[in-house]
């Protein structure tokens, strides 16, 4: 479970601008909730032991509080990324900030200008790498990131109808994939077991959204009961042996983020401050 286990964790607080942002005509976000919620998860973050570091809000970038996109980071090297939408590329050079000067990570660029990568569409197994070749992210993309972390397979992966291959599915333990009950999810999944240098367990829930968790230092974060109450059923049947921690998380869900989407998560051994 080695691959699992954090120090520390990048977040970033969520900017007024965030409000008109909703994918939709339905998806009004109540911003005072989309912060509650928000603060929830940090907070939970520190509950499982990782030092949280978080950035301040940045109201030129509505999306600054999906930090997962802008880095990869593994075996104590960080990757930035190239947003596959231009809106987001600002992000990455205050990340690299964080990343080198606080974290005191090496960090890696990507010097093909026609590479997009986003991170939402890597998902790292613990002895591999999988990269979703979506709207935002581009084989050149993916052929980076394997350069950067040559010590593990990466393979490409065709991601239809999603945001980002972490919309479909994400780990849910060490070797344990969990996946949305949806016709493009199971695709993906088969595509992921076809080409898979491992074998993983699946565990599958009724609700896609909940398919996105994360686990993390024997804990694992996920949808709430009340939101998702077919899928939190089978979490406390199928993984009673992690510790559960629900939450909600409505608002932000409202403009294609997720739980994953929230933190960067880093396994480091010095102790840092928070940045205010």
């Amino acid at each position: 479970m080695s691959a699992f286990r954090y120090t520390h964790a990048i977040v970033c607080r969520i900017p007024e601008s965030y409000k008109d942002n909703g994918i939709g005509e339905a998806a009004t976000i109540d911003l005072n909730l989309a912060r509650k919620q928000h603060e929830t998860y940090v907070a939970t973050l520190r509950e499982i032991g990782l030092d949280v570091i978080e950035l301040p809000p940045d109201e030129v970038h509505p999306h600054c509080m999906f930090v997962e996109d802008v880095a990869v980071v593994c075996n104590g090297i960080a990757l930035l990324t190239r947003p596959g939408h231009p809106s987001r590329e600002k992000e990455v050079e205050y990340m690299r900030s964080i990343l080198k000067n606080e974290l005191e990570l090496p960090v890696i660029e990507i010097s093909d200008t026609k590479a997009t990568l986003d991170g939402g569409d890597v998902l790292f197994t613990g002895k591999e790498f999988f990269v979703g070749l979506s709207s935002r992210t581009n084989q050149a993309g993916a052929c980076a990131l394997a350069s950067a972390f040559p010590e593990f397979p990466c393979t490409p992966i065709k991601v239809d109808n999603a945001l980002h291959l972490k919309s479909l599915l994400t780990m849910a333990g060490p070797e344990v994939m969990c996946v949305g009950n949806t016709p493009e999810a199971k695709d993906t999944l088969k595509r992921i077991e076809r080409e898979a240098t491992f074998r993983y367990q699946t565990l599958t829930v009724p609700d896609l959204a909940a398919a996105n968790v994360v686990f993390a230092n024997g804990f694992l974060l996920h949808g709430s009961g009340d939101e998702y109450p077919g899928s939190s059923k089978i979490f406390e049947e199928k993984l009673s042996h992690w510790t559960l921690k629900p939450m909600a998380f409505t608002e932000l869900l409202k403009s294609g983020g997720n739980l994953s989407s929230c933190s960067i998560l880093i396994r480091k051994s010095r102790h840092l401050k928070n940045i205010m």
